[in-house]
């Protein structure tokens, strides 16, 4: 017996008659009295005597029994409501009545009038309905009755009127991600914070600035039906601190805070003074600017020049004690220095410059050169690789490696079966860097055999060999 319904608003204004739901009552008796059946046919008839009369019925239908119609439909709400609709919704009575259960009628009463108006013209098996095309800003009062075959039962009625009215949307405001963090500019660049938000109706939008109204005379503020803008042209170091949007709709409001620092370059440190001279080096101290710009220093950068060339040349950058030492400065030469201060605007416009000159001054030292024992590095030959044996084919030239490691140089020897083949045009020696190479050229059987490398100096002598096998043409 539960469900919803959606019915359209009753058309009659708040003055009209709402249509009248009749009741069904019990059956009414019909009034007649039977006629008494006739005796015999010989008989003369005899007059009748006139019947007596029927009692008028009565002029109103009796009140059905309380038992016989609804109770009052229990826990009639509000669902919701919106511009232009409302929906209401409500539990069964406790007793439906003896006959059948037809449904609920919903009716409703504008505010000011005494009439009641059926949203249904029909009951509706329904405990939820839904009122559409309501006008804007209409007060009426809402109440639903259950109805059965014995009539309608006592209605069920809303203590406080339902109004339709726009619906109020609570302000938000959004602010940009670059605006989270710390919002910074230059002094003369323009600031210019366009923040949206969002509220039905469109909510009241107005700026503070460090807790205090803004300037007008430097600040210009343009809100919009979706954001609020707020534009200063040539910003200056006072424009720096906390700018506050509030959004404000009936009661409700948002707030955003977006921080503005305003910056520019720092000034220059303060005294600066040579502290100490020694060898090729010069301790410098100065002392803090007395305006950093606005923000955090990013450090000091000291320079030298050369009183002969006049240029300067960076020593340090983004330095942070206020004490430094310079080094490796030239002999002979006499050097100024300089600080500036840097921060993100970048360096100070002026430096601060020692006022005396730093000289680095010959020493009068006498070379005392410490004695050196020479190593002895010769040695006797050794081989580091090894001859391997080799096979060769004949009519290809082919080659034999090793490697020898001696001090002084030592004299390469070759050996075939033992005799001396230096000299002959079929072979080739060479020796590069302790590699030993012996190329033999289009080597025939004949070139089988043992070879022999030998290396010779005044410490000794060493020698490896291998065997390569030329295969004739089978």
């Amino acid at each position: 017996m539960t469900g919803k319904a959606t019915s359209e608003a009753p058309a009659r204004g708040p003055g009209e008659t709402a249509s009248e739901s009749a009741d069904v009552g019990p059956p009414e008796p019909s009034g007649k009295v039977a006629a008494p059946e006739s005796t015999g046919g010989d008989q003369a008839p005899k007059p009748q005597e006139p019947a007596p009369q029927a009692p008028a019925p009565a002029a109103t239908k009796p009140a059905p029994p309380s038992e016989d119609v609804p109770s009052a439909p229990l826990l009639l709400a509000v669902e919701d409501v919106s511009e232009s609709s409302v929906a209401v919704s409500w539990e069964p009575p406790e007793r439906l009545g003896k006959l059948g259960f037809q449904g609920y009628v919903l009716e409703l009463r504008r505010e000011g009038a005494s009439e009641w108006v059926p949203v249904n013209a029909r009951p509706m098996m329904v405990t939820q309905q839904t009122v559409r095309n309501l006008a804007l800003g209409d007060k009426f009062f809402v109440r639903v009755a259950a109805v059965n075959s014995a009539g309608s039962g006592p209605p069920a009625v809303l203590d406080q009127p339902v109004h339709i009215q726009e619906t109020i949307e609570a302000p938000k405001i959004r602010v940009p991600r670059h605006l989270r963090q710390t919002y910074i500019r230059q002094v003369g660049e323009t600031i210019n914070l366009q923040i949206p938000f969002q509220g039905n109706p469109k909510p009241q939008a107005s700026w503070t600035h460090n807790g205090h109204a803004l300037d007008s005379q430097r600040v210009n503020v343009r809100t919009g039906d979706q954001d609020s803008i707020l534009f200063i042209r040539s910003a200056q170091r006072s424009d720096s601190g906390c700018y506050e949007l509030t959004a404000q709709l009936e009661g409700l409001e948002a707030k955003a805070a977006i921080n503005v620092l305003v910056i520019e370059k720092p000034g220059c440190p303060g005294t600066i003074r040579l502290l100490d001279v020694w060898g090729c080096n010069a301790a410098l101290e100065w002392t803090p600017p007395q305006d950093t710009g606005g923000t955090e220093l990013l450090g000091y950068t000291v320079q030298k020049a050369d009183k002969k060339t006049g240029q300067w040349f960076t020593v340090l950058e983004r330095y942070h004690p206020t004490t430094c030492t310079v080094s490796d400065l030239i002999v002979g030469n006499s050097y100024s220095f300089r600080v500036f201060s840097e921060n993100l605007c970048g360096l100070s416009e002026s430096a601060a410059v020692t006022k005396e000159l730093a000289h680095i001054q010959k020493t009068d030292t006498v070379a005392k050169p410490k004695s050196f024992v020479e190593r002895d590095f010769s040695e006797a030959p050794s081989f580091t690789q090894p001859l391997a044996d080799h096979t060769s084919t004949p009519g290809y030239s082919t080659q034999l490696f090793c490697s020898v490691r001696a001090s002084p140089k030592p004299k390469i020897i070759w050996m075939k079966n033992k005799m001396d083949i230096q000299g002959d045009p079929r072979y080739r020696a060479l020796s590069e860097q302790g590699v030993c190479t012996l190329e033999i050229r289009k080597p025939s059987p004949f070139d089988s055999g043992v070879y022999t490398c030998k290396a010779v100096n005044a410490l000794g002598e060493a020698a490896v060999d291998c065997r390569l096998e030329v295969k004739g043409e089978g």
